[in-house]
């Protein structure tokens, strides 16, 4: 029976069903959050009608609520993206805007709500721009107080201007399926270590 649960937010600007890499690689760092013993759920973000907004209710109408109780009641948050001119997509943007709502908020301790949970940032693209990339979403994931886990990233950048994907690939470059192995690993292991020693109330 699995003792952690994670989520992916895929934020790719292309709805469902059509095919996405940013859902691609998402699907791969689950499968080895599976493999560590984690139960895995995951959704795409364009698909739900998330308002422009930074509070945690934007009103009627508002998908968020629904997507931010998911992600209250796991222990491991997977954020994937595409690179669009250099940065993450508009919908990672969103939903780093949404979580800054939780800023106030709170548990029973006085400690933020996100404290002791674990974010791991998943990022391709067929140009550069995924170091910069994972700078805005887990320095902004940090501001909330997700934890971090030490090379707890992956990414798959194509040649510059050329019209190859990540889904396009006949397989996983061993460095990436690595990277994606390790930053699962290391999530489970501090997912599990913040579980059984939280931090302390302010």
């Amino acid at each position: 029976m699995a003792d952690l649960t994670a989520l992916a937010l895929i934020c790719s600007l292309t709805p469902s069903p059509a095919p996405s890499s940013s859902e691609l690689m998402a699907q791969h760092v689950l499968k080895e959050l599976e493999d560590h013993g984690a139960a895995t759920s995951s959704l795409r973000v364009v698909d739900h009608n998330v308002m422009p907004g930074v509070q945690v209710d934007m009103g009627d109408g508002d998908a968020w609520p629904g997507i931010r109780e998911q992600i209250l009641a796991a222990d491991i948050l997977v954020i994937a993206t595409p690179i669009w001119m250099g940065h993450p997509s508009s919908i990672a943007q969103q939903v780093i805007e949404r979580l800054d709502a939780d800023l106030a908020e709170t548990d029973d301790a006085g400690r933020p709500v996100m404290y002791g949970k674990v974010a791991v940032v998943a990022v391709v693209g067929n140009e550069d721009g995924a170091h910069n990339t994972f700078a805005d979403i887990q320095q902004a994931l940090n501001d909330v107080g997700f934890t971090t886990p030490a090379q707890g990233n992956t990414y798959w950048v194509g040649e510059a201007m050329q019209t190859v994907d990540y889904q396009d690939l006949d397989s996983v470059p061993e460095k990436v399926a690595s990277a994606t192995a390790g930053a699962a690993q290391n999530a489970v292991h501090l997912a599990r270590l913040l579980k059984k020693e939280p931090y302390p109330a302010g």
